[in-house]
């Protein structure tokens, strides 16, 4: 059990630290929360002391019989800051020390983690990035920002990375111990080795090119209609996700979502099966593994209206209606089975999203799936109304070709799922 010091500044990204600190206390550390007044704007102090147990102050007056704004760093095995807003990434450069937080910064002999979050401009400015620079010289640990949604409809970097990925970040170091100052060190929190949804000791994908279609495509009837699915594209990002942290290149394919890029992950968005069918074969010439996750229309409109298809205004006909042909879109899963070398790379990873009927249940039609399409593994899922689709959570069933072992994963986070899919996936690899 390590004894850590969680610095919360005055940020919107305030809330994720809430998820953070259930994470580090749920793995049996000793978390003492510490955020700015700004802090508590935005979460304030009760919901700080539930999670963690323990009473919450800002400023050196509390409890001065025990000189905390001292005894904090001096203690502490790991002080983390999450977010550090531009406003405390310059005070700790400087060495300024108005508010407990900023004590516990000069008094802290432990690794220290910073992650910054806040607005595109505000990262990018000269000031912003020269009192980065000045903390990672001497030897503090700065997770960069993601790149995504921002506060507002802003987007860009700055974003403060998933609780998930600084727990990760935070698990490395303190199983690795303090560099020392000397060492300044940049931390990416998509590439590191551990993660609360990951074993601790994964590197299995370390040097492989991996691609994951995600999401659901869109085939056009006119220029305002669409058919489509509603697939979120959750399950497909947390695969890129899971795999940038063990160590893989990976190239996402992503149709028709509004999901932000993982951090270390190529994203290209396409619209149609088509498109997807061009990004997919294209980016899977080097991979050593593609994942088809993304839910592909099977049929789309024989003919694409140039304008938008009116409704008849017969009266002797009020209900009148078109009818839509349709014709079938490529089956780029079995394309991949066919087209891949003799050496069988790459591993080629399907999904199968089943609701069961009066010919079989989810797992009869998976396994049917997965002889038909031949590829390495099958992950089968039960889908309806109200499972599976925009969930944060899931349960999947994984076979393997050749063999009627069944591997269960969940009802989990998206992010296990992942994880349960690549330990899979690297068995074979």
């Amino acid at each position: 059990m390590a004894r850590i010091v969680l610095g919360v500044s005055g940020g919107i990204a305030a809330y994720k630290a809430c998820s953070l600190l259930r994470l580090l206390t749920e793995s049996g550390h000793d978390v003492t929360v510490v955020p700015t007044a700004s802090a508590l704007q935005f979460v304030g102090a009760p919901t700080w002391e539930a999670l963690s147990g323990k009473p919450v102050h800002t400023d050196v007056w509390s409890g001065v019989h025990e000189v905390p704004h001292v005894r904090l760093g001096k203690q502490a095995d790991l002080v983390v800051v999450a977010p550090a807003t531009a406003d405390l990434l310059a005070k700790a450069a400087h060495g300024l020390a108005g508010d407990l937080l900023t004590n516990v910064l000069l008094t802290a002999r432990c690794p220290v983690v910073m992650a910054p979050a806040m607005h595109t401009e505000m990262w990018e400015h000269p000031a912003t990035q020269a009192n980065v620079e000045t903390l990672t010289e001497r030897g503090v640990h700065v997770v960069p920002p993601a790149s995504g949604r921002l506060t507002g409809a802003d987007t860009g970097p700055g974003r403060l990375p998933e609780p998930e990925d600084l727990y990760a970040v935070c698990a490395r170091i303190l199983e690795h111990g303090h560099p020392g100052v000397a060492s300044p060190t940049r931390v990416d929190a998509a590439h590191t080795s551990r993660s609360a949804a990951t074993p601790a000791d994964e590197h299995g994908l370390e040097g492989r090119r991996v691609v994951v279609s995600a999401g659901g495509t869109r085939e056009p009837l006119d220029p305002v209609r669409f058919l489509g699915n509603r697939s979120s594209g959750k399950q497909g990002y947390a695969l890129a996700r899971v795999a940038a942290r063990r160590g893989a290149e990976v190239v996402l394919v992503a149709a028709n979502t509004s999901l932000p890029a993982p951090d270390g992950v190529t994203v290209v968005p396409v619209q149609t099966a088509l498109e997807l069918q061009d990004a997919v074969l294209d980016a899977s010439r080097e991979a050593d593994v593609v994942v088809m996750a993304a839910a592909v229309a099977d049929f789309r409109p024989a003919r694409y209206a140039d304008a938008k298809i009116k409704k008849t205004h017969d009266p002797a006909d009020p209900d009148a209606a078109p009818t839509i042909e349709l014709v079938r879109n490529p089956d780029i899963l079995a394309r991949l089975v066919q087209e891949r070398g003799d050496d069988a790379s790459p591993v080629v990873v399907g999904f199968a999203a089943e609701t069961g009927d009066a010919d079989g249940s989810v797992l009869d039609h998976g396994r049917d799936k997965l002889v038909r399409k031949g590829c390495d593994l099958l992950v089968v899922n039960e889908v309806g109304a109200d499972k599976t689709f925009g969930h944060d959570d899931n349960t999947v069933h994984i076979l393997r070709q050749g063999s009627s072992h069944v591997v269960d994963a969940g009802p989990a986070s998206k992010d296990e799922v992942a994880a349960a899919v690549w330990d899979a996936v690297q068995e074979i690899l």
